[in-house]
């Protein structure tokens, strides 16, 4: 059986990582048995989750876990789509991992009230003599990254303003389908549903929530998913709650 390595629930979402999640939703949708245990990063062979170990072999980073998955299972997560539909899931894949994800890694980890909230309490269990400086040096290199995507060189608004018009494409693309390209979910659905459910957990607050809940249909698409493959986790999507 198929192991996952992630972080786990946290912060109102069935599993803290977008990247896990997309992995873990894949492993639903391709229909195979896996069981999920917590890891930290640096238990990983590139120092990020997920990693999945695989009859001994140990597969890291969310896109080659995808490929081991289609190669050694001969499952296409993207077989109702022709030659171009490919190549625009693609697209927005990469959107989504190297735009958008850093939008939420600002308002996760750059607020200073979400990373108190959220992400300082990974260090919890931490010495409580090297507790606070952990906690320091840990959002300084994830603000580092955030600089260095790009987006952090920017005022907040700006930020958010990008951000917005990722998210606009993405809209514009889902459109009135039930997902990304059409009836049927593939491989770009799982990596859309983890970073939208990532910054619409109502656990935060952040500008990059509120105007994510502009595009009722990405709201409605979260739902759909969540529903869809964690329908036994007590998700109250906003909208709804209020």
């Amino acid at each position: 059986m198929i192991t996952l390595y992630g972080f786990g629930p946290g912060f109102g979402l069935p599993e803290i990582s977008p990247f896990v999640t997309k992995t873990e939703v894949q492993l639903k949708m391709a229909g195979l048995a896996y069981r999920k245990e917590r890891a930290t990063p640096p238990a990983s062979p590139k120092g990020q989750l997920p990693y999945i170990v695989d009859e001994g072999e140990r597969i890291a980073d969310s896109t080659f876990i995808r490929a081991h998955l289609e190669g050694k299972y001969g499952f296409d997560f993207d077989a109702p789509l022709n030659l171009q539909q490919r190549a625009r899931a693609w697209a927005f894949e990469r959107m989504i991992e190297h735009h958008v994800y850093w939008a939420l890694v600002g308002a996760r980890w750059v607020d200073s009230e979400n990373f108190a909230k959220g992400p300082a309490h990974f260090f919890d269990g931490a010495p409580e003599h090297r507790r606070e400086k952990l906690r320091e040096d840990a959002q300084f290199r994830v603000a580092e990254n955030y600089l260095l995507s790009g987006l952090g060189r920017h005022a907040p608004d700006e930020d958010i303003d990008l951000a917005a018009r990722s998210l606009f494409a993405l809209s514009v693309q889902l459109g009135d389908k039930p997902y990304l390209m059409g009836d049927t979910p593939c491989g770009t659905d799982a990596t859309a549903f983890g970073a939208l459910a990532g910054i619409l957990t109502p656990f935060f607050t952040s500008q990059l929530r509120e105007r994510t809940e502009e595009f009722q249909n990405l709201t409605s698409y979260v739902n759909r998913m969540m529903l869809q493959y964690y329908p036994d986790f007590a998700w109250i999507p906003l909208r709804q709650a209020a």
